[in-house]
């Protein structure tokens, strides 16, 4: 009896041992190791990509935001903010009231198939806004002008990025509602564009909130 409570005690010693050392390895060491290591060599992705504004954080490189103006009362739906360069559409999302600077939080497609009645009107309406919005005095856009990801969200609806072709799209309104050349513009696009990751990866791409950051400060010099 006395043998097997005392083989009982030393089993329960042995495993609450191996516990203690566990813990201390896999949730203490290792984390901090693993934090020591990703804020020494990949500080800003692990601090989630951070942008930032006259000494302020104001978005992830990584998450697209919506430049919107305020809703008027009866609205539902707000129109953009045509001063600053627009996104890609983010049909099929959810809304959040905790963080109000975006307007979206959820992760997700519209799940719609190409011949969907909806989906087809959406990018119908969703041309036909661009053709409007972004046609100015002296310059007019043509509907077969209009790319892809101008009137389609992205799989996940939280793209950051736009095509360098929609962007060039938007030069002339941007510089009409904020008093500025359209080459100066225009360069500002042509420095914010990205090519292909590794030259061969993916497609040329602008991002949105990096370009409309870099905006504001060309306003604030003019």
């Amino acid at each position: 009896m006395n043998n097997s409570v005392s083989n009982t005690a030393r089993l329960l010693g042995a495993g609450l041992r191996a516990l203690l050392v566990l813990t201390l390895v896999t949730g203490v060491i290792y984390p901090l190791a693993a934090t020591g290591v990703a804020q020494g060599l990949f500080n800003d992705k692990a601090n989630g990509s951070e942008i930032t504004s006259q000494g302020k954080v104001v978005g992830s490189s990584l998450i697209g935001q919506a430049y919107n103006l305020p809703l008027k009362e009866g609205q539902e739906t707000p129109e953009p903010d045509l001063k600053w360069f627009q996104g890609r559409p983010q049909n099929g999302l959810g809304t959040n009231s905790v963080n109000t600077q975006y307007s979206i939080i959820l992760s997700g497609a519209t799940n719609r198939a190409g011949d969907n009645e909806e989906l087809i009107q959406w990018v119908k309406d969703a041309k036909a806004a661009v053709v409007k919005d972004n046609s100015v005095p002296g310059y007019t856009v043509r509907p077969a002008q209009v790319p892809a990801d101008a009137v389609t969200s992205s799989g996940s609806g939280l793209d950051p990025n736009i095509s360098p072709q929609y962007a060039d799209l938007q030069v002339h309104r941007v510089a009409e509602k904020n008093g500025l050349p359209v080459a100066e513009v225009q360069e500002l696009v042509d420095d914010h564009t990205e090519g292909r990751t590794l030259g061969f990866m993916g497609e040329p791409r602008v991002n949105v909130l990096e370009l409309n950051v870099a905006l504001k400060d060309l306003v604030a010099k003019g």
